[in-house]
């Protein structure tokens, strides 16, 4: 599968670079699953596009301050980047420096003496040496983790518009955005319509943001991220499904939960990590609708996205987003897309 297939040219100026004013005031591009023109509404206008009966999943992860800071002996600064804590006084992190970083070495953040234990690919495992629990190393010196292409410091505000209004299960260490244009107000009118609500678990690691560097897709590795869908997450779905109703994941993150606890061809409740790719070809036993963020170029997050609506169909809406000056990206501004269970395959596909 050619990842070229998945490229496209992104202004620069249409990186969201700071939230909207409010959550809901983002823009939403519905996407017709069979092709036609993409109609462009207020996110806070979602109700329009949903149905009474239709489930709603969100990712209820919480974003930690993953982003720490550390000197090495010589007194160079190394950036440390949280993926996932390991045990008490371990975790697994990439490590950025002006020199490489070799297993053995040691480092110290504030007080703490840190050591790089081992190398797994393109993280580190790095140890607290005092034997007292990193989770707490990073809450007393960590940061907000922004994205990489969020050029600017960590304000005030991120603090709370970096977190879903519903994230609740602390270990990511990027958010899941398509929640981040929910408020409690539109979930509660949603509510009163006859809309549903489900959550499920999937702490997204920094690996989100890595593009697929190799020409052939099946060349790639697929980061593992931890996930729990549990019972009553699956009975809500179940009970939506027997009923005809829609599942309508917010998020990529909620599609790849779902889609890895119903990898046996059937949902049931699932703890555990999840290393699924979804690309084109891949069939969805779970979802019916999406409501996703823009994503980057050449990643994982927009083959599966055109693997469940469609690559042309989700290109064309690229396009259209584009020329009319949508926002992209964590901050930027949403698509609705419906699953198209026969979608046409890509040239060279």
């Amino acid at each position: 599968m050619n990842v070229g297939q998945f490229d496209y040219a992104l202004p620069p100026a249409l990186i969201a670079q700071f939230p909207a004013p409010e959550r809901t005031a983002s823009r939403l591009l519905a996407v017709p699953p069979y092709g036609g023109a993409p109609a462009a509404i207020r996110f806070g206008d979602i109700g329009g596009l949903l149905r009474p009966g239709d489930l709603l999943v969100a990712n209820n992860t919480r974003v930690v301050p993953a982003r720490l800071f550390a000197h090495k002996p010589t007194g160079g600064r190394v950036e440390i980047m949280l993926e996932r804590i390991l045990d008490g006084a371990a975790a697994l992190v990439r490590l950025r420096a002006n020199k490489p970083i070799r297993a053995g070495q040691t480092l110290t953040a504030g007080k703490t003496p840190l050591r790089v234990s081992a190398r797994r690919g393109e993280f580190f495992v790095v140890e607290r040496q005092d034997g007292a629990a990193m989770p707490a190393l990073f809450e007393s010196h960590g940061t907000l983790p922004l994205p990489p292409y969020i050029d600017r410091a960590v304000e005030e505000q991120d603090f709370e518009r970096y977190q879903t209004v519903y994230s609740r299960v602390d270990g990511a260490v990027a958010a899941p955005t398509a929640g981040l244009h929910f408020d409690q107000a539109l979930i509660d009118r949603l509510t009163a319509t006859g809309v549903h609500w489900a959550t499920v678990t999937l702490h997204v690691g920094a690996g989100t943001f890595q593009p697929v560097r190799a020409e052939s897709a099946a060349s790639h590795r697929m980061h593992r991220e931890w996930i729990e869908v549990d019972r009553n997450a699956c009975e809500q779905i179940n009970r939506a499904k027997s009923r005809g109703n829609r599942v309508i994941a917010v998020g990529t993150t909620v599609v790849r939960a779902l889609e890895s606890a119903a990898r046996s061809g059937q949902l049931a409740p699932f703890s555990g990590d999840t290393d699924l790719f979804i690309l084109p070809g891949h069939r969805f036993r779970v979802v019916d609708a999406l409501i996703t963020n823009f994503h980057l170029p050449r990643s994982t997050l927009l083959m599966l996205v055109c693997a469940f609506a469609g690559h042309p169909n989700i290109m064309r809406a690229y396009d259209y987003a584009i020329a009319h000056r949508f926002r992209f990206y964590s901050y930027g501004d949403a698509m609705f897309a419906e699953h198209n269970p026969n979608p046409p395959l890509p040239g060279g596909l």
